[in-house]
């Protein structure tokens, strides 16, 4: 199915928005995650299903200054 990842078109085999971060080597990384503008808690993730068409956002916490 084709959803949007950061602003980017994708074909994803994920059902799941933990399997998503999982097969893009965010699985154990601490990353803010949403769905169509709605956050999506680490906890969440697994319950979370995914539809064609999603947007999806997926967030990094940086350092510095």
């Amino acid at each position: 199915m084709q959803v949007t990842i950061n602003g980017e078109a994708r074909d994803v085999d994920a059902a799941t928005l933990a399997e998503l971060c999982d097969a893009l080597g965010f699985g154990d990384a601490r990353v803010a995650t949403a769905v169509n503008g709605d956050f999506v808690s680490r906890t969440q993730r697994a319950e979370r299903q995914l539809q064609a068409d999603d947007r999806i956002e997926i967030v990094a916490p940086r350092q510095g200054g």
